[in-house]
């Protein structure tokens, strides 16, 4: 018999070292290389016992180690998992493909709407940099918030400039917290946010940069910060941050994101 290697091992292969890369990099980011190295040893030593070696006592027992271990990764990984999956969902193409496929029509009185929402926003922000005020806004998109709405002091209020201020005003005792907007009105105010363990962070930035990554990770919102020590304004959108924006930059941001 002739080793034969075609296109479809050529893909098999390929798509089995994107899935080793992907799940690499998701153990990195939540500090769980060494596990992952770990399972990856052992997967190795199961594959080399069983198939190899055909050693078929101690390959029987490692088959339901296996099987065991793969309900025990789920119960210990399932933050990991979730976030994998929401992930695999929001990803740009597949938004981008859903978006062709379920197209949505804006109309003058949507984009006017559009626009009383983010207008305040931004001359909020651009008023706080001045002041050097620290805030941080989270706009709700395709992900209902509602577990973080949870753990803050309802408002329900529509979205003005001077609410906003006087809400991150340095004396306000909601003002470490989050401030969720959804629905172009204001739903709640001191927040709590899942605070992102990402190693690549800066070192200068502090914890409302965290908590704004955190949230981009977890969900599609836009959190919007504003520095209490440089009064720089930044958004952290899909795990990533876009530093240091001035009032066209944030406004556009914020008009391309929420269109």
């Amino acid at each position: 018999m002739f080793f034969s290697f075609g296109i479809k091992d050529f893909i098999d292969i390929l798509l089995v070292a994107l899935m080793l890369y992907y799940i690499y990099r998701l153990m990195r980011e939540s500090r769980s290389i060494n596990v992952f190295v770990g399972i990856m040893i052992f997967i190795v030593v199961w594959l080399f016992v069983s198939q190899v070696l055909e050693m078929r006592l101690l390959g029987t027992i490692l088959d339901k180690l296996v099987s065991v271990g793969v309900i025990a990764i789920i119960v210990i990984f399932q933050e990991d998992i979730r976030k994998f999956l929401y992930n695999l969902g929001a990803h740009q193409r597949m938004r981008t493909i859903l978006r062709f496929l379920m197209p949505k029509r804006s109309t003058d009185r949507d984009k006017a709407e559009l626009k009383r929402t983010i207008i305040p926003i931004v001359m909020a922000s651009m008023s706080m940099s001045k002041g050097k005020v620290g805030a941080l806004m989270v706009l709700e998109r395709g992900v209902p918030l509602d577990d973080i709405v949870g753990t803050g002091e309802t408002i329900d209020a529509s979205i003005n400039q001077r609410l906003i201020e006087n809400i991150f005003f340095k004396n306000s005792p909601l003002h470490d917290g989050a401030m969720i907007i959804s629905h172009n009105r204001i739903r709640a105010a001191g927040c709590i946010l899942p605070v992102s363990h990402d190693l690549d962070i800066p070192k200068e930035l502090g914890l409302r940069h965290r908590a704004a990554l955190g949230i981009s990770q977890e969900s599609d919102a836009l959190a919007i910060i504003v520095s209490e020590e440089t009064g720089g304004i930044s958004i952290a959108n899909d795990g990533e941050f876009r530093l240091n924006l001035s009032a066209e930059e944030l406004e556009s941001v914020l008009t391309t994101k929420l269109s």
